[in-house]
């Protein structure tokens, strides 16, 4: 049975448990988990990581640990009980380990591994806290060490600073808020600016001297010198070298490292030097021979030099070889150093080439004692500490210190009877009063230990040597007094056995007889004669003699007139000796009592550093001569105690103060004293008012604290000694200081007056008094001197006065004393407090001292609160909030909008202002109960103070919302800030409800407390969800989720509202939104609603919501841009409202609006994924696109769509797509005018008129189109810009405009376009964005892309998708999968311009372009077998599935890729196919043979290996197979309704071999030699292949009129190639047509055949493309197999081409006979049967419609016979002017610009009659369209109404033509009729008239984004079929001969005149942009 648990309820898993039981709950190692339950041997509960998972584990696999239980039950809490560092420690190590990992994958491997090392040394730190063996000291380093790393792990990973307390956190519930401040900002200033160490220290070890000619032993000595001063600041640090110039003690580490101590930070200057001195010990001469002298000598080596300031820059741990230096004399070794510090070159140089000392040097800062702790490993292992000369910067009390420093400065000695100079060495003995030698007692230098003498260094032959060392003479102060240093000279003699003579001594004495020491300075000293060193043994015989010269008597000649001197400089550093003589006369005053009056006038005069050696004596001495005599020297020992007081306030000394309070508490015996004391004290204070010289009195207020110490302890100590005897005496003299006190602060100064600077003094020591004072009066007595003290200060002072500034110092430490801390005092003080503190405020004055003053103040409460809630507390809230909550909000607001323009000094300050005042206002909320709320908004006595009173508050607390209020990682305190300000809004709301509603209402008041709401529930450090698990557990459990509390409270403000909501719509529409898209599900479910109430209340006062939409949508856009919003906010936004406006009348436009606003989420959420860092360009453009498109035409937001097109135009630009880019910015240049309408500033266009940006623009395009090889589009640009320049007869513009036109003309002819590839892209599948989700997409490859290329880039865009192998249709599986399916292959274009394709003599270079742009259309053929295949002729079977796709906008345009807007299906039949395939090759044998007559081809090659496939047709079976399969007798009548099909195929085979036949006879003549045998192999195949054929002559008729190849117009050609194919190629031939009576009569068979070569010279297709066809499966001509190129089945020829009557299936077979094999498909020419939507009636002249053919039709499967009666005769009866006119209609590629409106073609036709057919009602009129040409001459550059299809935008857009289409009409998928069906009749001209035709597309894309779209905006829809007409059967037409379709397609456009003057452009409405 579970039981629940009452002491197990915490644990960490000892090892991991699967959890593979029921309820079995997984544990991994380390875990902790809190228990609920348990059950033999089991316990359940949870992780605390994760708390809704609760599950069962076993009890064996837990440790417990003891904890605290909270909330006992079901919400219970647990915190173990372990000290807070650990818990600490721990939860961050957790949060740590998972950011360390994501180190690693971020690849910032410099903070990986420096963290963990923090983290192992962070767990060590916690083993050795949990084992718990350390002493306390000891713990408390570890827990330093341990915060210390915790800190800088959490400040290196961006989390939140901790605020701590002793080391352990601390929770900020239980402090105040001034006090969780003042925390964070020191461990903030302590983070940011480490305190500047004062004291530093230098380490020096010594590694080894690198030279090559050592071979001798070393000293070098390291001292500091001041090379300003000339004099060192340091004893020696001393190292002794070995023969190989390393140190001679290696294991003695104290020996070879030093740490220079105490120097100030003045030392550390680029003029203070580590100077080193090398001595080398051994022969006189370095060169001297070994064996020559045993006796050694210290002699010069080198020195080495430098600058400590180098060492603050260079890295610390360096080691530094310093370079060393010999002097050139050694009379200047004294001064080497300088030398070298001056770089006085000529006196040193390099001691050897290669001689460097090498030296490791750092600088340590700090406390020593810090550093012993820091660099515990330096100190263990043994340093020396090198003192500096004299004391430190601050002289600690207890510091024991002797030191006599002595130099041997220099010597003057005679020759002594010798030729050459001596060489003089000293040895230096320190002899105690017996005469003894003081052991161990001289010193070279720190690091080595004392010697009991010393040897000086010998100059080589120098009487007048100098040798600057510095020795050290640490002698106890008891053996001071008699002992004194002997100096013994002696002559070292190079010769002989090298021994030292004695030649004479000095001496000195250490003490004078009056106990005085040798005062410091230069000595100079007699040199006594002696050769004896016995004579020296008796001390006491040459001790009774002279010692220094100065000191001789006058009368002794002999001494004072030898020129032999010896000098010596002498330095005491002692703690216990004094050299001054006032000193001791003071100290001795007993014995002369005469000289106490002289002696305290010149203790002013001593040294400081000599007084505070003997504190407690003269402390001593004072108190006692006035004990002694009171009233003769009381004022001089006043003023000396006043000196001493004030000398301890320096830096210097300030340590010895505890020395002075230690003296009074337990020393100072003086109970008889304070009378005096105060006597003389009130004597000062009286005569202040009229003292002429203030000084003197200042210095006394100054020291008026340690004067009342001993005044208070001196009563003490008489109380004590008579039992409170004189109490009332003592009390009214301290009434009557005070009195007086209170006289002279009462007087009113001028600021600067000397009395003014008094009375400051005396505010600034007077708070010290107050502890004093306790001591003896109670608290409210001293409360009440305070009070009544600061209350005398005159209350009208200036603002300037320096005095307010001090008297708010004196407020601020009395409310830090102890006395304010006292409640019964502090009722007393507070209103004191509160006046100044309110005048300070309101005057903006002295504000970080008033900020202090309310911190200290609000601390107190809170801690009195935290324990006895007291009504004297809340009586001091109420105070506080009476006077100074209003001038604190002031205050805040008045800083925080203060320019922050000062400097950075004032900025800090103001800054670290703003932050106090707002925890002291955070304080004093926090404090307020529900009381203290009733009583101030009851204060306020009008409306109109309380509406100014919320106003200030709500904007107050945005100030405090702001994020840089606060330094980002204070998060503890931004949420009490903002639990704070909740708390505080909660009660605000009340008085906003009852005070500002209904007819009171205040608009600005609620606004700005919904404006508060919601910035506060937007604050990121509300954002729970970016914070890490445990992090938001903690927030949770404190404060909830505040954004959820803020949210309903503006819900429920919200509906108290009424109608008054109208204020706020739609101004609170962008701020709720942003509400509603946090990701917090309470929040939005809270939020949403508002929006139905909103358009609820929107529709009663305007019967719609437009307002509320158009709000809606612009925030969307900016919100959802910044990454706020989610696909969940879309679905509850969506369903929330739906389910909201269920009941409303208004649902259905309300549901419309949601579905608007819900569709435009997908898209935004879509269009910010994509634009995600590291997400391809693709990607970027498709939705950028769709975005663009669903502003423009679902929401026709202007400005966003401008933005986009913009947005789009930049990806492009980044992606280098630059025709793409060009096409998008002419979207925006389409909605201006040529006007001069001023157009604001916006994005990056400057201020300017509409017509300027529209020139830029233009001018932008065509670069663009330049850069993208689109040149025929810039040329139209440039036109337009040029008529613009012309109108307005800026002719240097338009200059330039027409060479840049003639430039890109140049450019079309000159350089090489690439041709692109097109693939078509499924996307099936829910994984990917909506703007692709399950539709299809065509799209224009890059150059040299071919499908592989395309589809590894595909699936590298979309790296979870799956390649479909297969090309058919998915099914519904697919489309619901939640995956991502691609599709992807090759698909081939139907170019829309075919008029300039089919034209003869047109450069390929203009046809590429037309091939390959403005295409809408693209085919795909997948080849199969019907019913059985024929393993003989498998062409029987051989059917074409061909599918053509509609684009919703053409390519190349916006994008890479269009989306397919219709899809149809036909399958063509082997027949259909067999014609297609025949017709293909036939045209390239007719453009081959036309590219060889007219020389274009560089070789014959391509020719030859055409001919030779054709003939000798082996692979396939060529033209017999199709012979097999068609034309035998089963075929032809199994399948009668193909008859007029098998009549076309014969006709194709005949019309081959005529080709072939010419083409061999071209081929002959270019042939080359070496190829003959070849063409001789050709020409007999060929007659095999006629035989075959059944060919055996061509018939008589066809001898008579010899093919020709002409244009099939008589029609001028300028760039026309010779019009013969014989091989002279020289003769005209005339062009004749034939009546087509009999349709398979031998005469109309080759008259076809003839009419059809005759067409080949026209054609100039490339060589390449004959080689670039691309194999496919469904093509088999005669001999190779070749797919269709991506032009294959194109639009129907668009210029005039054919009769206007001519039926479509004529049209068909001739355009496509003009087709080059790449621009064929597999079935593409055949003739086609009419679909019902094709067909129309006759138009009537005049007619002003424009009728269009359907471009969305594709070839059927079956053929149909035409309707049509009527032979090409009929083209001549009814038109006769058509064929003349003809030439003058066509146009060259690139349109030229007519002066007038229309074109000639339409003014043709609109004069020329319509013919009338024989037959009308078997007659069919296919519709008509402008050719492109004909469209760009009408209308491109001349903006005529007429034509202008999207006139709106601004120009006339340049729209794509509507053309025939090639293949004639197609079914729609799926309609394909079972049988033949009877040819149609004619329609009624109102089915025709464009007027009546659906409209396309109208809604579903923007304006056309085609160059060629300007005039078109829209196609046509095919007519329904229920339109059409029953046919009736008829006999089939004959097939037209490929010339005779040669005709100009016309427009009826009614009688327009082709004079009329071009129409000025209609303006149109366009939002200033």
């Amino acid at each position: 049975m579970w039981i629940p648990t009452e002491h197990e309820k915490y644990g960490v898993v000892l090892a991991s448990f699967r959890g593979t039981v029921q309820h079995g709950l997984p544990l991994e190692i380390g875990d902790t988990v809190q228990i609920l339950e348990k059950c033999e041997g089991w316990y359940r509960g949870f992780i605390l990581k994760n708390p809704n998972v609760k599950g069962i584990f076993p009890s064996s696999y837990i440790h417990l640990k003891n904890a605290h239980v909270k909330n006992k039950g079901q919400f219970e809490t647990v915190i173990p009980v372990e000290d807070s560092v650990i818990t600490e420690m721990t939860s961050t190590l957790r949060d740590w380990g998972a950011m360390w990992k994501q180190l690693y994958v971020k690849n910032e491997g410099d903070l990986f591994h420096r963290l963990w090392h923090v983290m192992n040394e962070i767990l060590d730190l916690r083993r050795q806290v949990l084992v718990g063996h350390l002493t306390h000291d000891r713990m408390r380093d570890v827990k330093q060490h341990i915060t210390a790393r915790l800190d800088w792990g959490n400040e290196q990973l961006g989390l939140d600073l901790v605020p701590r307390r002793e080391f352990s956190m601390v929770d900020p519930d239980e402090i105040s808020v001034t006090e969780l401040y003042r925390l964070m900002e020191h461990r903030h200033r302590k983070k940011e600016t480490p305190a500047a160490a004062s004291t530093h220290h230098l380490f020096v070890h010594v590694k080894s001297l690198m030279s090559a000619n050592l071979g001798e032993e070393l000293e070098v000595f390291f001292h500091i010198y001041d090379g300003r001063e000339n004099r060192p600041l340091s004893e020696r640090f001393f190292v002794r070298l070995n023969k190989s110039g390393l140190p001679k003690s290696p294991e003695k580490t104290e020996r070879q490292c030093t740490l220079f101590v105490d120097l100030g930070s003045s030392d550390l200057r680029k003029d203070v030097y580590i100077v080193v001195h090398i001595i080398r010990i051994g022969r006189m001469g370095a060169g001297e021979k070994k064996n020559l002298c045993s006796v050694q000598y210290r002699r010069p080596f080198g020195c080495a030099v430098v600058s400590i300031a180098d060492l603050l820059t260079a890295d610390s741990k360096d080691d530094h070889l310093l370079k060393v230096y010999a002097c050139n004399t050694e009379s200047e070794w004294h001064q080497i150093h300088e030398n070298i510090i001056k770089k006085a070159n000529s006196r040193y140089n390099l001691s050897g080439s290669n001689t460097g000392l090498a030296v490791a040097l750092q600088l340590l800062h700090g406390d020593i004692e810090q550093l012993r702790r820091e660099y515990m490993v330096l100190f263990t292992r043994g340093v020396s500490i090198t003192r500096k000369l004299g004391f430190s910067d601050v002289i600690m009390p207890g510091e024991m210190r002797n030191d006599l420093y002595i130099t041997l400065e220099k010597g003057e000695f005679e020759k002594g009877g010798k030729s050459v100079a001596r060489n003089v060495e000293i040895t230096v003995y320190v002899l105690d009063i017996d005469g003894q030698i003081l052991k161990s007692h001289v010193t070279a230098g720190s690091g080595e230990p004392g010697g009991d003498e010393y040897h000086s260094l010998v100059l080589y032959h120098n009487n007048s040597p100098r040798w600057a060392e510095q020795i050290k003479l640490p002698i106890p102060v008891d053996m001071f007094r008699g002992s004194h240093v002997r100096f013994e000279f002696r002559h070292c003699s190079t010769k002989d056995k090298g021994e030292k003579k004695l030649f004479g001594y000095s001496f000195v004495p250490l003490m004078q007889e009056d106990g005085r020491t040798l005062p410091d300075g230069t000595h100079e000293l007699i040199i006594h004669k002696c050769e004896e060193n016995t004579s020296l043994a008796d001390c006491s015989r040459y001790l009774k003699l002279p010692f220094s010269k100065p000191s001789l008597p006058s009368n002794n000649q002999t001494l004072k007139g030898t020129k032999e001197s010896f000098w010596i400089t002498s330095f005491l550093c002692s703690t216990k000796l004094t050299q001054n003589g006032d000193m001791l006369d003071l100290l001795k005053w007993r014995a002369h009592p005469e000289r106490i009056n002289d002696s305290l006038s010149k203790l002013k005069e001593i040294d400081g550093s000599e007084i505070v050696k003997f504190l407690q004596d003269t402390l001593d001495t004072l108190f006692g001569i006035l004990d002694e005599s009171s009233q003769r020297y009381g004022l001089k020992v006043f003023d000396s105690l006043v000196h001493i007081i004030n000398l301890l306030q320096d830096s210097k000394f300030q340590h010895f103060k505890p020395v002075m309070d230690t003296y009074i508490e337990s020393h100072f015996a003086g109970a008889l004293s304070y009378r005096d004391l105060i006597k003389v004290l009130k004597w000062y204070v009286d005569r202040i008012v009229d003292a002429e010289h203030q000084d003197h009195i200042q210095q006394v207020l100054k020291a008026s604290e340690y004067i009342f110490k001993y005044i208070i302890q001196s009563r003490r100590l008489f109380s004590l000694a008579t039992g409170g005897q004189n109490e009332e005496e003592f009390r009214v003299c301290i009434h009557e200081l005070f009195m007086s006190i209170r006289f002279f602060l009462s007087q009113e100064n001028k600021g600067t007056s000397p009395v003014a600077q008094t009375q400051a003094m005396f505010l600034r020591t007077f708070p010290a008094v107050y502890g004093e004072l306790l001591k003896i009066f109670t608290v409210r007595e001293v409360a009440g001197f305070v009070r009544e003290t600061l209350g005398s200060l005159p209350t009208t002072v200036h603002a300037d006065c320096p005095l307010e500034a001090v008297k708010l110092q004196c407020i601020a430490k009395t409310v830090e004393s102890q006395l304010y801390i006292n409640p019964e005092s502090r009722c007393i003080l507070l209103p004191v407090v509160l006046r100044v503190l309110q005048a300070h405020m309101q005057e903006q004055r002295d504000l970080v001292m008033c900020a202090r003053i309310l911190t200290s103040m609000l601390s107190l409460i809170k801690k009195e609160e935290t324990g006895t809630a007291e009504p004297v507390v809340s009586e001091e809230v109420e105070l506080i909030v009476e006077s100074l909550l209003g001038v604190l909000l002031r205050t805040i607001l008045e800083i925080s909008n203060r320019p922050q323009s000062a400097g950075t000094a004032m900025r800090l300050q103001f800054q670290d202002v703003t932050g106090e005042f707002v925890a002291c206002l955070l304080a004093l909320l926090r404090q307020m109960s529900d009381r203290h709320y009733q009583q101030l908004l009851q204060a306020f006595s009008s409306k109109d103070d309380l509406r100014d009173f919320l106003l200030q508050i709500f904007t107050v607390f945005r100030i405090l919302i702001r994020p840089e209020m606060f330094p980002k990682d204070w998060t503890v305190m931004r949420l009490v800030t903002n639990n704070v300000i909740i708390t505080t809004v909660l009660y605000l709301s009340d008085a906003l409800r009852k005070n500002f509603l209904n007819d009171k209402f205040d608009y600005k008041v609620w606004d700005s407390y919904f404006y508060l709401s919601v910035i506060f529930i937007n604050q990121p450090c509300l954002q729970l969800e970016s914070f890490s698990p445990s992090k938001r557990k903690k927030i949770l459990e404190k404060y909830g989720d505040m954004r959820v509390m803020m949210g309903c409270e503006i819900f429920s403000m919200w509906q108290n509202l009424g109608e008054h909501k109208l204020n706020f719509i739609p101004a609170m529409i962008g701020p709720f939104l942003e509400v509603t898209l946090v990701p917090q599900p309470d929040l939005r479910n809270v939020m949403i609603p508002i929006f139905h109430d909103m358009m609820d209340w929107e529709q009663r006062r305007s019967g719609n919501f437009k307002q509320v939409e158009a709000k809606l949508i612009d925030k969307l856009d900016s919100l959802m841009s910044e990454g706020k919003g989610d696909e969940t906010y879309r679905e509850l936004f969506n369903s929330i409202l739906l389910k909201k406006i269920e009941r409303e009348t208004w649902r259905e436009s309300g549901i419309s609006l949601i579905a608007t606003v819900t569709r435009l989420m997908e898209r935004l959420l879509d269009y910010r994924d994509c634009m995600k860092l590291g997400e391809v360009d693709g990607k970027k453009i498709g939705c950028t696109v769709s975005l663009l498109n669903f502003y423009k035409t679902e929401l026709n937001k202007e400005e966003m769509y401008i933005r986009y097109i913009h947005k789009l135009y930049d990806l492009h630009l980044k992606a280098q797509n630059y025709t793409e880019a060009s096409y998008t910015l002419l979207l925006y240049d389409e909605l201006l005018e040529w006007s001069d309408r001023p157009l604001r500033e916006f994005l990056n266009y400057p201020m300017q008129s509409e017509w300027q940006r529209k020139e830029y623009l233009h001018l932008t395009i065509v670069q663009n189109f330049d850069r993208g090889k689109c040149w025929e589009n810039g040329i139209i640009l440039c036109r337009e810009l040029a008529d613009q320049y012309e109108s307005y007869y800026d002719y240097r513009n338009l200059s330039k405009m027409r060479m840049m036109e003639a430039s890109l003309y140049d450019k079309i002819m000159d350089q090489q376009r690439l041709e692109p590839e097109f693939f078509r892209v499924g996307f099936y599948g829910k994984k990917f964005p909506f703007f692709l989700r399950n539709k299809e997409f065509v799209c224009r490859g890059h150059d040299y892309e071919r499908l592989e290329a395309f589809q590894q880039r595909m699936l590298n865009e979309f790296p979870h998708a799956i390649a479909m192998q297969h090309v058919n249709q998915p099914d519904q599986t697919i489309y619901q999968a939640d995956a991502q399916y691609l599709q992807i292959y090759a698909v081939t274009p139907i170019p829309e311009s075919q008029d300039v394709l089919q034209r003869d003599g047109v450069p390929d270079n203009i046809k590429s372009f037309y091939k390959f742009n403005h295409i809408w259309r693209f085919r795909y053929d997948r080849p199969f077998h019907k019913g059985t295949k024929d393993k003989e002729n498998e062409f029987k079977s051989l059917w074409v599935e061909r599918t053509t796709l509609t684009l919703v906008q053409s390519l190349p345009g916006i994008s890479r890729w269009f989306e397919v807007e219709k899809r149809e299906l036909v399958e063509v039949s082997p027949l259909e196919n067999a014609i297609e395939v025949i017709e293909n090759k036939n045209l390239q044998l007719r453009t081959l043979i036309t590219q060889c007559q007219s020389r274009q081809m560089q070789n014959i090659n391509p020719l030859t290996m055409c001919l030779n496939g054709v003939i000798d047709a082996a692979v396939n079976g060529g033209l017999a197979r199709y012979q097999e399969a068609f034309f035998v007798k089963d075929y032809i009548m199994n399948h009668p309704e193909d008859g007029e099909k098998i009549g076309r195929l014969r006709e194709l085979m005949f019309e081959q071999a005529h080709i072939l036949e010419y083409g061999l006879a071209v081929h002959e003549k270019f042939v080359p030699q070496d190829m003959r045998p070849l063409h001789k192999k050709l020409v007999d195949q060929f007659h095999l292949m006629k035989s075959s054929l059944g060919i055996q002559e061509f018939s008589a008729y066809v001898r008579a009129s010899p093919v020709h190849f002409t244009n099939g117009s008589p029609r001028p050609c300028r760039n026309s190639v010779p019009n013969i194919i014989s091989p002279d190629g020289g003769r005209g031939i005339v062009r004749r047509s034939y009546p087509a009576v009999n349709r398979y009569s031998s005469s109309s068979l080759s008259s076809q055949a003839s009419n059809e070569v005759s067409n080949i010279t026209g054609q100039s297709e490339s060589s390449d493309e004959v080689f670039n066809m691309q194999p496919s499966p469904s093509t088999s001509s005669l001999s190779s197999n070749h797919s269709a190129s991506p032009n294959v089945t194109s639009s129907a020829p668009s210029s005039a081409r054919g009769s206007p009557q001519m039926a479509e299936k004529h049209k068909h077979s001739r355009e496509n006979a003009c087709l080059s094999p790449r621009e064929r498909p597999v079935s593409a020419i055949f003739p086609n049967p009419l679909d019902p939507a094709q067909r129309a009636a006759p138009h009537q002249i005049g007619d002003t419609t424009l009728p269009r053919s359907d471009p969305n039709l594709s070839a059927p499967d079956k053929v149909r016979p035409t309707p049509s009666s009527w032979s090409l005769d009929s083209v001549k009866e009814g038109a006769p002017s058509f064929s003349d006119s003809v030439g003058k209609l066509l146009c060259p590629p690139v349109p030229p610009r007519p002066p007038y409106s229309g074109s000639s073609a339409k003014n043709m036709r609109s004069q020329s009659p319509v013919p009338t057919s024989r037959s009308p009602q078997k007659t069919t009129v296919p519709p008509f369209t402008p050719s492109p040409t004909e469209c760009q001459s009408a209308s491109l550059v001349s903006n005529s109404p007429v034509l202008s299809g999207s006139y709106s935008s601004g120009i006339s857009s340049l729209s794509r033509c509507s053309v025939s289409e090639a293949s004639g009409t197609e079914l729609p998928a799926g309609d394909h009729p079972p049988h033949p069906l009877p040819p149609p009749t004619t329609l009624p001209n109102s089915v025709s008239s464009s007027s009546d035709e659906p409209i396309r597309r109208e809604n579903k894309t923007p304006p056309p984004y085609s160059v060629y779209e300007r005039n078109n905006p829209r196609r046509p829809v095919p007519l329904p079929h229920s339109l059409s007409i029953p046919p009736q059967t008829d006999p089939p037409a004959l097939p037209p001969k490929p010339h005779q379709l040669r005709t100009g397609s016309m427009k009826l456009d009614g009688t327009s005149d082709p004079r009329v003057p071009r129409p000025r452009p209609l303006p149109r409405k366009v939002s200033q942009l």
